[in-house]
């Protein structure tokens, strides 16, 4: 510890963002990353975009780039939030909606980012278990709180709730705001963008760096009644008024414009997940419900961190949590076919 931090500093414990190693040969089936690549059309919008005006500021509303998204998601401009990859929309949600005198509510197994966020804003917490089968359920959430929070599909199970049940959670709880974060939403939910009209209490959040393979751009973007957004707003102008840089605007909108390529990466996925998740069942592996581009499974004989390291081993990295409930459990990502091959030959040789 230096001698010159704050005290804030020093009782801090920051996220661990996934490993990103470098091997020969690497099978890299760990980080939730798209196994397809953005489309042709936002790298021509990104070259398009590296002009002299790069010497400029961008614009600090991304006013084109929101207005794309209120297009695609039926909404109004002044209704859509962006900022520089969801985690920071999620870290501006924390300080400016989550905190108050009561406790912000979310499940026990969930985004791990959720207990960085709250103890870097001192906001008190109460973790609600999930089911035995790792579901959400609505009634468990009946306490007083100061709001909610619930990734959805939830990370790192994959499982999806139904809207009828993120509605419930919204009746329940009128007079506080239910964030549903919705990174991997595209790989099989439903979206609560359609109960937002309804709903002043809730706010979604959702990223590019997924289903539209644009992780290295850091594109986020929450949707919600003014309110909300104007709270956001004003949180974000008190720290950084340009977020997103005239590459990152211009690429989010292209993505959202090439519609054909969205629907063709997220297709590729989905019947890569249910071949994946075929095999694994096969090799004697439990696979959760997975709505996510990832699946969550554990081994009915063998211990999932002997698993992990096995696989490293042969060059294929996993995530493995060592958490209480799910320490048994491999996240794996959906890669390529071929990446699948690599995994399935590789279990069959530790196995």
């Amino acid at each position: 510890m230096s001698k010159f931090w704050s005290p804030m500093v020093a009782g801090l414990k920051p996220y661990v963002a996934g490993e990103q190693p470098r091997m020969a040969n690497l099978v890299k089936l760990n980080t939730n990353e798209n196994p397809r690549g953005p489309s042709p059309k936002v790298l021509q919008a990104i070259r398009a975009a590296a002009t002299d005006d790069l010497r400029r500021y961008p614009d600090p509303s991304a006013l084109a780039l929101r207005e794309t998204i209120a297009r695609y998601c039926s909404v109004g401009a002044y209704e859509v939030f962006v900022g520089n990859g969801s985690d920071e929309v999620l870290a501006f949600v924390f300080a400016a909606l989550l905190r108050h005198d009561r406790p912000l509510l979310y499940p026990d197994i969930t985004y791990s980012f959720y207990p960085t966020y709250s103890q870097l804003f001192e906001i008190e917490t109460v973790q609600i278990p999930l089911a035995d089968d790792f579901t959400v359920r609505p009634k468990d959430y009946r306490i007083a709180c100061g709001g909610i929070i619930i990734a959805n599909p939830n990370a790192p199970t994959g499982i999806a709730m139904p809207l009828a049940q993120i509605e419930q959670l919204l009746l329940d709880h009128p007079e506080q705001v239910v964030v549903i974060d919705e990174a991997y939403v595209d790989f099989g939910a439903d979206s609560a963008v359609s109960l937002v009209p309804r709903h002043d209490n809730l706010l979604v959040v959702q990223t590019f760096s997924k289903s539209r393979s644009l992780a290295g751009m850091r594109i986020g973007f929450a949707i919600g009644q003014r309110p909300l957004i104007e709270a956001l707003e004003r949180m974000k102008d008190s720290f950084n008024s340009y977020p997103l840089d005239m590459l990152a605007q211009a690429a989010g909108v292209a993505a959202i414009e090439d519609e054909a390529w969205f629907q063709s990466c997220r297709r590729e996925v989905m019947d890569n997940r249910t071949m994946l998740t075929s095999e694994l069942v096969s090799r004697g592996f439990e696979v959760l419900p997975s709505s996510a581009n990832f699946v969550f499974a554990r081994h009915r004989d063998r211990d999932g961190a002997d698993l992990a390291k096995g696989l490293r081993d042969h060059a294929v990295i996993v995530r493995h949590f060592a958490k209480p409930r799910i320490s048994q459990f491999l996240r794996i990502t959906i890669g390529t076919s071929e990446e699948s091959r690599r995994l399935l030959e590789a279990l069959d040789q530790i196995l």
